[in-house]
Formats: structure tokens, C-alpha cells, sequence
């Protein structure tokens, strides 16, 4: 009660004497005020407001002390906290580009080109007439080509000239693993199997997205020059060959498109465990909870390999101590 006409003054570097020494000043004061006492008797009193001064601080301190462990427990853990946050390297500021590059480049062709290979359809009349005609239609699908084509031979020199580049095409070879996987996979969905297929860098659906565009890259540049420059290629080729480039661009331009929406997009980000997004195309990175969920191959030997480098130090650190 007399205590807590003291507390806003309770801070960490205040004396506790000089503050009990305050509190039994109060207390005495709102005891005496206007009474008229013998010295016996004021000796009495003062021993009884000490005691009880000093009752009423070491409870208050009870208090607070019980209040600052409850805030204490409230906060998470550091190393748990620390463990939330840490990330892994995915994918390089290169490769991210490519895939931006490849990504607008393949939207322009998808927008552009399914108008003209659908040119008697509604829609596609009404597409043209918002963006000034067929013809800028067909300029702007030349300006997509023209970023896919470059972003083609980017990549390629990539492949065969980094170290990164050849170290992330031998990963994505097809392995005999990925049909196990496959297979392990169809049997978890089946409910057959408890534990789904354990991964290394790239997954066979990752391994599948690449190489179907890798492929469909080949087809539809190759096409499409033959149908871009077909004067050109017609005083080089019979004429079937362009009649094959024709339904060979505009299948494949239909089946890629499915595949980005259809395949890509639902792997990507409309999975339930990535919806939104996987957001490692913009960021780089992912968490250590999706590496272990989605690369535990590679997540545990990165663990070993840190281990590894941990012990060197440690036995670096004893060899300094000994010299």
C-alpha cells in the first residue's frame, strides 16, 4: 500500500536502502502528521514502520521478479529463433535473370502468338483491334522471339563456359534414381507408402520443367526462323520443310503453353506448400524447413560438409593452443 507511492521511482540503479530509507520517511510522516508523541513512544513507532517498510519492498521485489521471468518465457528462445531464420542459396543473380528474361520473353510469344494461330476467333479479333492490328501483333512476337533466341545462346555459353553453369547440367541429367522416385512418389499418393521420395538438388519434376523447355526452345526457335525469314529459307529448302515448320511451331507453341500453365505453375506456386510462390526466382534463396521438405539429399550433406569444416576449426583452434 505505502509501496506503491514508490514504485514509478523503482529503477535498476537506485539504491534499495536509500529507497526504503524514503519509504519509512513517508510512512512516518502520514502516521505523526499533527500528533504529539513521547520519545519512547516515537522509537516504537519507527521500529514498526521499518519492519513493515521493509516487508512491503521485499514483496513488491517478489513481484516484479515473478513478472520479469513470465516476460522472459513469453520471448522465443535465440537459438530457435536464430534456426527459423536461416536460408539457403538456391539459385545466383545469373540464373535469375535468365529466368526473368526467359519468363517476359515466353509471356510476349504466348500473348502474341496464340491471336494469330487462332486469327478467325473473336478474341482474337478483338485482341488485335485493341493493340492497332495483326501486324503489331506480329512486330511485338518478333521482340519476344528476339528475347528468347538471345536468352537461348546466353544460355548456352553459360552451360559451357561457368563452372556454376556445368555444375548445374550435370545435376539436372536424368538418373535412374528419378524413375525410383517416380515410382515411390505414385505409391505415397496411392497410399501405399508412408514416406515420399527423398531428393537431392533438382527433383524429376524441376528435371522434367527444364529439359521440356530446353527442348521446346530448340523447336520453337528453329521454326521460327524458318517461318520468320521464309524467303531465305525457301531458296534453301523444299517447300515441306517450312510446311512442317508451321505445324511443328504452332503444336509446340500450344503444348508449351499448356505445360507453363498446367505443369509449371501448379509446381511452382500454386502447390499448397508454395502458394503463393516459390519466391527463391526473385529472392535466391530458401528456407532450411523447404530444403529439408523438398532437397533432404542435399540438405543433409550440406550439414555434413559444415560439420566437417566445424571440427577442422575446432582442431585448428587446439593446434594454436599447444604452439
Amino acid at each position: 500500500m505505502f509501496f506503491s507511492k514508490k514504485k514509478k521511482e523503482l529503477e535498476p540503479k537506485v539504491s534499495l536502502d536509500k529507497l526504503q530509507g524514503e519509504i519509512e520517511q513517508e510512512i512516518w510522516d502520514d502516521l505523526t502528521k499533527d500528533l504529539s508523541l513521547t520519545p519512547h513512544l516515537k522509537e516504537e513507532i519507527k521500529k514498526l514502520v521499518k519492519e513493515r517498510a521493509r516487508e512491503e519492498l521485499q514483496k513488491e521485489l517478489k513481484d516484479r521478479y515473478a513478472e520479469l521471468r513470465e516476460e522472459k518465457v513469453e520471448i522465443p528462445p535465440l537459438e530457435e529463433k536464430k534456426k527459423e531464420e536461416v536460408m539457403y542459396p538456391r539459385l545466383s543473380l545469373d540464373i535469375r535473370i535468365q529466368h526473368i528474361i526467359l519468363m517476359v520473353s515466353t509471356l510476349i510469344l504466348i500473348i502474341t502468338g496464340l491471336p494469330i494461330k487462332f486469327h478467325e476467333l473473336a478474341w482474337a479479333k478483338f485482341f488485335f483491334s485493341a493493340i492497332g492490328g495483326l501486324q503489331v501483333s506480329r512486330i511485338l512476337h518478333r521482340v519476344g522471339a528476339a528475347g528468347l533466341i538471345g536468352i537461348a545462346l546466353y544460355h548456352l555459353l553459360f552451360l559451357a563456359f561457368s563452372r556454376e553453369g556445368r555444375e548445374i547440367f550435370r545435376e539436372l541429367l536424368p538418373r535412374p534414381k528419378d524413375v525410383k522416385d517416380l515410382w515411390i512418389t505414385l505409391n505415397y499418393l496411392l497410399g501405399r507408402k508412408r514416406e515420399k521420395a527423398k531428393f537431392g538438388k533438382f527433383t524429376y519434376i524441376e528435371k522434367f520443367d527444364y529439359w521440356a523447355v530446353y527442348w521446346g526452345m530448340v523447336v520453337m526457335v528453329l521454326s521460327g526462323l524458318i517461318l520468320w525469314f521464309l524467303g531465305t529459307a525457301l531458296r534453301i529448302f523444299p517447300k515441306f520443310v517450312a510446311d512442317i515448320a508451321k505445324e511443328a511451331h504452332s503444336d509446340e507453341a500450344l503444348l508449351a503453353t499448356s505445360a507453363i500453365i498446367i505443369w509449371h505453375f501448379y509446381n511452382a506456386h500454386l502447390n499448397p506448400e508454395k502458394f503463393p510462390m516459390n519466391r527463391s526466382w526473385l529472392t535466391g534463396r530458401i528456407s532450411e524447413k523447404e530444403m529439408e521438405r523438398e532437397h533432404f539429399l542435399e540438405w543433409v550433406e550440406i550439414q555434413k560438409q559444415e560439420e566437417i569444416v566445424a571440427e577442422k576449426a575446432d582442431e585448428g583452434k587446439v593446434e594454436e593452443q599447444k604452439g
